[in-house]
């Protein structure tokens, strides 16, 4: 008796059947063009990393989920924008980060000065050192916030998602050369309120595991 034949893909897979062998840029001249799901793929491809990013630079995923909505209608309206001078992920992150730097600096979040950093340290650090994976996520988010926007948006990037400086740097629009000097004052005000984690693993551990790549896909 003969096997019945395989179940006949969906529309919906074999248009992501087809979609995936397109490269991002391809899909962006789709979406110039007029295609009508172009754009869509575009979403469905880096939502999950955009909201990432959001999220651990904002620390609130309703701030966050507001900041990557605003970042990918922004680059529905101005696709025409991109150069091609970097990926289109590039392009991407650049304007999520951009929306939530905008929304940190619509609060007006105040630089945290160094002593103020101390008395939180006193005052937060736990009495042993066996905090939880989740509990480590809490404190770094909760330290994050203390911070400029600029110096947690490389951060962020940087220690926190795995980014290359030079990456890093494509994304925020800036010299490798200023992201290491915002990366350094960071960490250099967080180093009090976190003292009592055992190293910087258990900061890059709240990550998703994997340096991110900066990719035309």
């Amino acid at each position: 008796m003969n096997s019945p034949p395989d179940t006949p893909p969906t529309a919906e897979h074999a248009r992501h059947a087809v979609s995936d062998a397109v490269s991002d840029a391809d899909l962006l001249t789709r979406h110039l063009g007029g295609d009508p799901h172009a754009f869509s793929e575009i979403v469905r491809r880096h939502r999950d990393r955009m909201w990432a990013v959001a999220l651990r630079t904002l620390g609130d995923p309703d701030e966050a989920a507001d900041a990557v909505q605003d970042a990918f209608v922004s680059a529905y309206r101005k696709a025409d924008s991109f150069r091609g001078e970097a990926a289109v992920t590039t392009w991407l992150h650049r304007i999520v980060v951009n929306a939530c730097l905008d929304r940190m600096r619509r609060k007006s979040v105040r630089p945290v000065a160094d002593d103020e950093l101390i008395e939180a340290a006193e005052r937060e650090a736990p009495a042993t050192d066996q905090s939880s994976e989740r509990e480590v996520s809490l404190e770094v988010t909760a330290a994050l916030k203390l911070l400029p926007p600029d110096q947690r948006a490389a951060l962020v990037l940087v220690d926190m998602m795995g980014y290359a400086v030079d990456d890093a740097a494509a994304v925020l629009g800036v010299p490798p050369g200023t992201v290491k000097s915002r990366c350094a004052r960071g960490r250099a005000k967080l180093a009090p309120i976190l003292s009592h984690l055992r190293n910087r693993s258990d900061l890059t551990r709240v990550s998703s595991g994997k340096g991110a790549e900066l990719r035309d896909g």
